[in-house]
């Protein structure tokens, strides 16, 4: 039996070919980007399960003199970081992927303080402190306390240190834990960054916490 109803000529499938790939493409693309939007962010650190408000640094002043008052940086995300001026790689190495990243989220940079305790406040003077992580970034500020006052602060914090030998110059290391604690806008100590952080993923967490 012969059909009366006319053939889809060649040229009509062609023409309607590229129309139906595009719209497959815009599809797959729309799709992948509610995924992408719906899927949480996974932070380069390790988050703490059991998230608090940052124990307060009572007593601790900058390199300027002014008190420490975190609830004054509430809204901001707020970088700690316990080291000295005198540390020959570790604590150079942390501030300056620090600074990279902090560099690296443009105008969201004003929404982040970065501070450096130091765990050596012999040699580090609060001038000492604020020259020396100045050098990395100008926005970075220097903490100083005595050592009582360190002491018992680094250890709400988890941080250890203690100062090695002292050699025939009265040069000596201070060995410290070397991590760097994030605490968030709302005031809670939330992420743990371990010494091996890269500067691109702490970028993509300070974005997704100053966004």
């Amino acid at each position: 039996m012969t059909s009366d109803a006319p053939a889809e000529s060649p040229t009509r499938r062609r023409r309607w070919w590229p129309w139906l790939v595009g719209g497959a493409a815009v599809g797959i693309a729309a799709g992948w980007l509610v995924v992408s939007l719906a899927r949480p962010h996974i932070y380069a650190g390790t988050v703490l399960a059991a998230s608090s408000q940052a124990p307060p640094m009572t007593g601790l002043v900058y390199e300027d003199g002014a008190p420490v008052d975190l609830e004054a940086l509430h809204g901001d995300v707020v970088l700690v970081y316990f080291g000295y001026t005198h540390c020959p790689d570790l604590c150079p190495a942390m501030l300056s992927t620090i600074a990279r990243a902090v560099d690296a989220i443009g105008s969201g940079r004003e929404r982040v303080t970065t501070m450096m305790v130091t765990v050596d406040p012999q040699r580090d003077t609060p001038e000492l402190l604020g020259a020396y992580v100045a050098h990395f970034d100008d926005s970075f500020r220097g903490v100083w306390g005595t050592m009582e006052q360190v002491r018992s602060i680094a250890t709400q914090y988890g941080v250890y240190f203690e100062n090695g030998e002292t050699d025939d110059a009265g040069d000596y290391l201070v060995g410290h834990t070397a991590t760097l604690m994030l605490i968030d806008p709302d005031g809670t100590l939330r992420i743990v960054y371990p010494v091996e952080l890269g500067s691109g993923d702490l970028t993509d967490d300070l974005v997704e916490l100053t966004g």
